[in-house]
């Protein structure tokens, strides 16, 4: 391995002003979250990126947990040395000779980020370009389209020399923006509204329906390794409330308004998990749906559903289509987990034709001839079970299925 440090870039437009000291903070705190099974990894921080030092771990491994990190706009792989051209261009010339297979053509491209340095830009262009084609007798420049970029990168502390940029997931550092719950239903939309959200910041917490004995523990355990995964991402231990969901599932059935029964039920989800957020200092709900992608989802029955919290409802899918979401799910790591067959509460007394422009004074007049509904709402919170979970356990066999809901 010729690399001996990674130079990790944050988002410059998200770290202005009195927001960039806590911006880093964070950073480097979720950083080193993600790569405390590296321990003889040091850091050092400066404006705008950070340098971690490798001392013998692994980059290969490194990286890939560095490509999940929210905050990271990018990584590279890098040489550092000391400020002197000797230094520099025997770097250089070390890179070249390290690379798995010789190129036949490239480019210097020079950053005198540090201005007391006595070459320009240009001018060490030509003078590491020179000393490696000294080396190279085969080797061209080519300034459009080189196969190698080799790129000089002179700051205060160090000189660093590197060729690959890696992108990382971009968005903010978790938890930077504030905590949310996450309306988990175990299917495939709401796994990825939970990752998009936490990309933005946000810290979750899961909330999980369960109808038991209806819905099997297969189900349940679905959405615990969907929990696990999400845990992935945020670096940290993720709680899940699982709330029982049968009696109040059993007593809407029971007032006969079967066209409105999707409504009913997912306003009273929101009721619990709005009590659930108060409990636990969350400012909102996330939900994984996406406009007209089922009954429920048109814009006339999300704003009666809706009405039910007076909490921001979080919606980072409305406007995408259903295979961008599956492709999302996919590549994110929870869409085969997702497809698993097990039944959730969602899919359990569903009508033939669900109502797609509920009344709200309508829903609101089903609701008052359930006087006892408050009551339920409140012993279902009392009775939530609470998980705290982390990736280090094994997902179920992949399948297949469907997410209805969230």
């Amino acid at each position: 391995m010729i690399y001996d440090k990674i130079i990790v870039r944050y988002g410059d437009l998200v770290m202005k002003g009195r927001n960039r000291n806590q911006f880093e903070k964070r950073m480097l705190q979720q950083i080193k979250l993600a790569l405390q099974s590296f321990p003889a990894l040091t850091y050092a921080k400066t404006f705008g990126r950070l340098t971690v030092s490798l001392n013998g771990e692994p980059f290969e491994a490194i990286a890939e947990r560095l490509k999940d990190v929210f905050g990271i706009i990018s990584f590279s792989p890098v040489i550092g040395v000391e400020n002197e051209l000797e230094r520099i261009q025997a770097a250089a010339l070390q890179l070249m000779e390290g690379l798995e297979q010789t190129p036949a053509t490239f480019k210097v491209s020079a950053k005198r980020a540090w201005k007391p340095y006595p070459h320009t830009s240009q001018e060490m262009n030509h003078l590491v370009g020179s000393h490696v084609l000294r080396a190279f007798a085969d080797l061209k420049v080519d300034v459009r389209n080189p196969e190698v970029d080799l790129r000089v990168d002179i700051q205060e502390e160090a000189t660093y020399i590197y060729n690959t940029v890696i992108m990382g997931a971009g968005g903010f550092p978790f938890g930077s923006n504030g905590k949310a719950m996450l309306l988990l239903s175990g299917g495939i939309d709401s796994p990825v509204a939970g990752w998009m959200a936490m990309r933005k910041g946000l810290e979750l917490e899961a909330v999980h329906f369960h109808s038991y004995p209806f819905t099997s523990d297969k189900a349940k355990e679905k959405v615990i390794d969907l929990a696990r995964r999400l845990s992935y991402y945020a670096g940290a231990p993720l709680k899940l409330h699982l709330v029982p969901f049968t009696e109040i599932q059993t007593r809407l059935v029971q007032a006969k308004q079967d066209n409105m029964m999707i409504t009913l039920m997912r306003r009273a989800m929101l009721r619990i998990t709005e009590q659930l957020a108060e409990r636990n200092d969350a400012g909102g709900i996330v939900t994984g749906e996406s406009l007209g992608q089922v009954a429920s989802q048109t814009l006339t029955s999300m704003n009666v559903i809706g009405r039910a919290t007076v909490l921001p409802l979080l919606k980072p899918l409305l406007m995408m289509d259903k295979q961008e979401i599956i492709n999302e799910a996919e590549r994110i790591g929870t869409f085969a987990t997702s497809i698993l067959p097990y039944e959730d509460c969602c899919t359990l007394f569903l009508p033939k034709s669900p109502a797609t422009k509920p009344n709200l004074n309508v829903v609101e007049r089903a609701e008052s001839y359930i006087p006892e509904l408050e009551q339920m709402l409140l012993e279902a919170v009392e009775r939530t079970e609470v998980l705290e979970l982390t990736p280090e356990t094994q997902a179920p066999e992949e399948t297949a299925g469907e997410d209805r809901w969230f």
